[in-house]
Order: C-alpha cells, then sequence, then structure tokens
C-alpha cells in the first residue's frame, strides 16, 4: 500500500476554497495515519480505559460526515452506521470490523457530503435543526466544525499511530 498524497491548502484562497483546502486536508491525513497497516493495527486501542482505535476513529468520522452533511444540512432521513444501537458503536470494533469496509464506507460518506456542500452556498442554512439542542447551522459553521472535528481526532491519530510503529509526523 502507498502513502495516500496530502494537497497543501492554499494560503490564498477565498473563503469558500480555504474551507473546502482544509477538510480535504486533514480528511487525507486521517487516511495517512492509516496507511500501510494492517487490520489488527489499526483495531489496536489507544491507551486503556479509551476505546479509540485508529479503524474506530476512520468509522466515528463516517459518522460525522453522514450527521452534519446528510442529516443536518440537507435533512435526509438515513440511519446510523455504526451506531443505531451503542450510541459508540464507531469506536466500538470487533475482529470482525475491516478496514476495507470502514474505508469504502468513510469514502462515500465523504463523497455524498462533497455534493451536498457544492449544492449549497456557505451562508445557506441547514435544512434540520441540531437533534440536541434545537441549534440551526449554515454551511460555513458545518465546514468549519468538520475542520475542528477532524484536526482534534488527527491528534488522536497521530498519537496512536506512533504508538503503534514509532511513525511520526503531520
Amino acid at each position: 500500500m502507498t502513502t495516500p498524497e496530502r494537497t497543501e491548502p492554499s494560503t490564498t484562497a477565498g473563503e469558500r476554497d480555504m474551507l473546502e483546502g482544509w477538510l480535504e486536508y486533514h480528511r487525507e491525513t486521517l487516511e495517512m495515519k492509516c496507511a500501510g497497516l494492517g487490520d489488527e493495527q489499526l483495531r489496536q486501542l489507544s491507551v486503556p480505559p479509551s476505546e479509540i482505535s485508529l479503524l474506530g476513529l476512520v468509522r466515528h468520522m463516517a459518522e460525522v460526515e453522514r450527521s452534519w452533511f446528510r442529516k443536518i444540512l440537507a435533512g435526509e432521513s438515513v440511519e446510523w452506521i455504526y451506531s443505531s444501537e451503542d450510541k459508540d458503536g464507531d469506536f466500538h470494533v470487533s475482529e470482525q470490523d475491516t478496514y476495507a469496509e470502514a474505508y469504502a464506507t468513510w469514502q462515500a460518506e465523504i463523497v455524498r457530503a462533497r455534493e451536498l456542500a457544492a449544492a449549497h452556498g456557505l451562508d445557506d442554512v441547514a435544512q434540520s435543526k441540531h437533534p440536541r439542542t434545537g441549534e440551526v447551522f449554515n454551511l460555513r459553521w458545518i465546514m468549519t466544525h468538520m475542520i475542528e472535528e477532524y484536526a482534534r481526532h488527527n491528534g488522536h491519530a497521530d498519537l496512536i499511530r506512533e504508538r503503534i510503529d514509532g511513525a511520526t509526523g503531520e
């Protein structure tokens, strides 16, 4: 398996291109953190009692993409992928769970998120309110939040990857 390429965000882009650039950068970063590892390594937990693994992070980000772009932005009535019965099911990986499945699911959610984002302006208000708080969001907020979500979890991924095989870096 080759290491995925990562595109550096523009330093002079307009607002929309900047947001899209940073979101793609962080998506690619998580993919890089998983590159070259087998399923067993990707299932390794970070540090007890944490249940976070690289495979769990990929599954979690598939759920996050689905939630913010499909459920909130577009108002689609879609079920959770991994977390319907267990709210932390995305992180609860088993020996049967594979990176190939999680990666394909995550990438499909990213494709759909890109389509939905492309159909909206940054000021467009999402079709659905947040299910717990009732707040409304525009696409600008959703994209900024997604960058924050990936950046936080990429920090986790960096530490997990270093624990697994010593690999460090951006």
